[in-house]
């Protein structure tokens, strides 16, 4: 926006009240991010720029968007310069943003929306000045991570849920609830992100099943780098075992994710219109491959259902990513080895576990 015609009030980043989403005709991102960017953009065909302006994801462009949004609000209102302003005035604004008991990972997506944009200080990119990365230190000391001790939800409720209405009898419930519950067990028994959920296909070089169902091996698509490009890919495959079946053990069978892939599988050949092992049950889009946004959903409804299918309020706070903490913390309280779950789980480092993730869980069964 033009400085000149600055507004005499503008919202302030610690007001009250106020929407932090800028209104859509405020600020429109740059086509090309200005000032070091725009050095090696120069001259280039416009077709060449829209391309390498694509490298970031639509989700952080996104991102981007909204948060440097806010930020060209606040200077308007104090009548800087969002793309020339100081080191120092960046750094006001942080720490607006911390004194609002932000975290400091939000506040790092502040200010990569706002280093995007903003032009070269000292003859190098803003996201390396060295005040920057002290600020970002000092704001971690101040307001460490926080994580959960406890889970939002209850993993035995959820299980009695799913052995129940709507969920079954599988072979013919609605493909809606069988898609959830079968997205559900294959969360629960992989503990794989949801992207990693997203990358399983159904082409046969990524999906075997075992003689008489006995077990099913995973594999995620050809090319998929997954979230921790570390993870070696032999850790990527997942090789899920039956539980025991029907005459067995009916309660166990309920739950058995073999079983559900199965059915689902079969039930999904006749409609889906992609590879990708889970597609979207219902209205035009049936058949087509769901979004990593879409399964994360799924997620959420199963363990709601789950609870409304007997009477109890869900509790859960809307996060499918919980699944990787509550199967990882139950598997441990039930003996499972660290080592196993981390070759699972496929995280950075075991300090990821120890960190954010080992939740106090009681054991529901010895098995």
């Amino acid at each position: 926006p033009s400085l000149e015609n600055s507004p005499e009030e503008g919202p302030s980043f610690s007001g009250d009240g106020h929407d932090l989403a800028p209104a859509p005709d405020l600020w429109e991102p740059p086509r090309v991010a200005p000032g070091w960017d725009a050095a090696d953009l120069a001259g280039l065909p416009q077709a060449v720029v829209d391309t390498i302006t694509q490298a970031r994801a639509p989700s952080m462009r996104q991102a981007y968007a909204l948060k440097g949004g806010l930020f060209v609000d606040w200077c308007s209102f104090r009548r800087e310069d969002p793309q020339r302003c100081s080191i120092g005035v960046v750094l006001a604004f942080l720490q607006e943003g911390l004194e609002r008991w932000l975290s400091p990972s939000t506040l790092k997506v502040y200010f990569a929306a706002i280093a995007a944009y903003h032009n070269a200080v000292d003859s190098r990119s803003l996201g390396k000045h060295h005040l920057v990365t002290r600020f970002l230190k000092g704001a971690r000391g101040l307001n460490p991570p926080r994580p959960h001790l406890f889970p939002s939800w209850d993993l035995s409720v959820v299980l009695l849920g799913l052995r129940r209405a709507p969920f079954e009898p599988l072979g013919s419930v609605e493909l809606k609830f069988l898609s959830l519950k079968t997205v559900l067990l294959t969360a629960l028994a992989s503990i794989k992100r949801v992207g990693d959920l997203q990358a399983f296909s159904v082409n046969e070089a990524c999906l075997e099943f075992g003689p008489a169902d006995s077990h099913v091996i995973l594999r995620p698509r050809p090319g998929y780098v997954p979230k921790v490009p570390t993870t070696p890919f032999r850790d990527q495959v997942m090789n899920l075992q039956a539980l025991p079946s029907e005459e067995a053990d009916l309660a166990l069978a309920l739950l058995c994710p073999v079983r559900a892939l199965r059915i689902y599988v079969d039930c999904t050949r006749a409609f889906r219109r992609s590879e990708q092992l889970f597609v979207c049950f219902g209205g035009q889009q049936k058949g087509n491959a769901v979004s990593k946004q879409r399964l994360a959903h799924w997620v959420v409804d199963a363990i709601t259902l789950a609870y409304e299918s007997q009477g109890e309020p869900c509790p859960l706070r809307g996060r499918a990513h919980s699944t990787r903490s509550v199967a990882s913390s139950s598997a441990l309280a039930h003996g499972a080895s660290l080592a196993d779950i981390y070759r699972a789980v496929g995280w950075a480092t075991l300090n990821t576990f120890a960190r954010f993730n080992n939740l106090r869980v009681e054991p529901v069964s010895s098995r």
